[in-house]
C-alpha cells in the first residue's frame, strides 16, 4: 500500500520556516539491543530509533528545532521586527541552546533565562561551578547569548505579572526601555499556539518512513516512546498519527489498531493527571490546527503517559538511568542524554523485560524511541565516566 499522504490545504499551508535537514531524520534499527534484551525473540520484538539528534545543521540538533520551524514566520512577520530572542529553561537545557541557534541563523540577539532552582540538577552536581559553566551553557554563550543565571527570587520577579505563555512581562518591558524589540518563546516552546505542529509533522514523516524500512507484523510502529516535558512533543506526535490514521482509513476502507504513542515524564514535580490535561490540550491544538476536529478527533483515550521512570528530580540523573544511558553507548554505541533520552529508553527497555507491550503472541511488535538530542549536557555531569 502506497502511503503518500495528500495533507488538508490547512497543514500544507502553514507558514514555516525550514531549519531542519531537506531528508527526513534517519530511523535505524536497534538490532544489538533488541538482541540483548530478548535474545531468543521469543517475543517478536524489533527496537528502532529515530535520530532527532541528526535533523538539523544547527547547534545541537534536537526536537526543538521542529517546533521552532512554525514559530519563525510570526517572528519574521513581527512589527516592529524583532531584535532579540528570549527563553527560558533549566541551567542545562537543550531548548534554550537551540533557540540561541535559530537568533544566530536570523541575525537576532538571544537572552537566555536559566532558573538556577529548576529540577534539581545543580542541587546534585558533584560540581556545581562547572555545571553552571560547562554543557548546554558553555554552548549557549558561544553562540553568542547573553545568558542570565536567575535564582528563585529573580524568577519570582521577573514573572509576577505572568500570562497564559509565562511572557515575563517585567523583563520584556525593561528590555523594550533598553531599545530592544524583543519576541518571547515559553520554555520548551510549548505554550506558543503553534508549538505542538512541528511534532504533527514529525508524525507523518515517520508514517512515510516506515514504508521505505518494510517493517515485519503490521508494518507500521505499534509503539512510539518519547519524552514528556513541556508536553507538546507528545500532544503534536498524538495529533499527527490521527490525522495519518485517518487518511489511512480512508484510504483501506477500515480502521487499524493506531500507533501507541508513550510519553515518558521527566520530572515528578507535577502529578500524572496535570501531564495528561496538558498533553490533551497541546494535542487538540495541533489537530485543529492541521485539520483535524480538535473535540472529536483527539480524546483523552489517545493521551499514555507513564511516570514510572521520572526519578527523583528533573536533571537528576539517577542510578538506573545512568545504566540505562551506559548501556546504549555500549551497545549501539549511540549517546543519550542525562535529562530526557536516557529516562525515556529506560522506559522502553523496561516495558521491553517485563512484556509491557501488548501483543498477539503470534503478532510482531515494532517500538520507536525517539532520540530528542541533548547530548551537550553530558559534559556538566561530571560524575558519569
Amino acid at each position: 500500500m502506497s502511503r503518500t499522504l495528500h495533507l488538508p490545504e490547512q497543514f500544507i499551508h502553514l507558514p514555516r520556516y525550514p531549519l531542519l535537514y531537506p531528508n527526513p531524520s534517519p530511523i535505524h534499527p536497534l538490532q544489538t539491543l533488541t538482541t540483548q534484551l530478548n535474545p531468543s525473540n521469543t517475543s517478536k520484538i524489533s527496537l528502532y530509533t529515530k535520530r532527532e539528534d541528526h535533523s538539523s545543521p544547527l547547534a545541537c540538533a534536537g526536537n526543538k528545532y521542529r517546533k521552532l520551524e512554525y514559530i519563525v514566520p510570526d517572528i519574521l512577520s513581527s512589527k516592529p521586527p524583532i531584535t532579540t530572542l528570549v527563553t527560558e529553561g533549566a541551567v542545562q537545557s537543550n531548548h534554550t541552546v537551540q533557540v540561541a541557534a535559530v537568533a544566530r541563523k536570523l541575525g537576532l540577539k538571544a537572552l537566555v533565562l536559566l532558573g538556577k532552582n529548576t529540577g534539581g540538577g545543580l542541587a546534585a552536581a558533584s560540581d556545581q561551578e562547572a555545571f553552571l559553566r560547562t554543557g548546554n551553557v558553555q554552548v549557549a554563550k558561544l553562540l553568542g547569548a547573553h545568558v542570565r543565571l536567575l535564582d528563585a527570587a529573580d524568577v519570582a520577579r521577573l514573572t509576577a505579572k505572568s500570562d497564559e505563555y509565562d511572557t515575563p512581562h517585567i523583563l520584556m518591558d525593561e528590555l523594550r526601555k533598553e531599545g530592544s524589540v524583543p519576541y518571547w518563546i515559553p520554555s520548551g516552546a510549548s505554550l506558543h499556539p503553534l508549538g505542538g505542529v512541528g511534532y504533527a509533522r514529525c508524525a507523518v514523516e515517520i508514517s512515510m518512513q516506515e514504508e521505505e524500512l518494510q517493517l515485519p507484523g503490521s508494518g507500521r510502529f505499534d509503539y512510539v516512546f518519547v519524552a514528556c516535558g513541556s508536553g507538546s512533543t507528545v500532544g503534536g506526535l498524538i495529533a499527527g498519527f490521527k490525522l495519518v490514521e485517518k487518511f489511512e482509513k480512508a484510504q483501506q476502507g477500515c480502521e487499524m489498531r493506531p500507533r501507541q504513542v508513550i510519553g515518558i515524564p521527566i520530572s515528578p514535580t507535577k502529578p500524572l493527571e496535570w501531564h495528561q490535561t496538558r498533553v490533551l490540550d497541546f494535542a487538540r491544538k495541533a489537530a485543529g490546527l492541521i485539520g483535524l476536529d480538535s473535540t472529536r478527533d483527539v480524546t483523552m483515550d489517545d493521551v499514555r503517559l507513564d511516570d514510572r521512570f521520572a526519578g527523583s528530580r528533573y536533571g537528576v540523573l539517577d542510578t538506573e538511568t545512568k545504566q540505562t544511558l551506559e548501556m546504549m553507548a555500549r551497545t549501539e554505541g549511540v549517546v543519550l542524554d542525562p535529562v530526557y533520552t536516557a529516562k525515556v529508553l529506560r522506559g522502553m527497555v523496561h516495558y521491553v523485560q517485563h512484556g509491557e507491550l501488548d501483543s498477539d503472541p503470534a503478532q510482531h511488535v515494532n517500538a520507536l524511541f525517539i532520540h530528542t538530542g541533548g547530548q551537550a549536557a553530558l559534559a556538566a555531569y561530571a560524575d558519569i565516566d
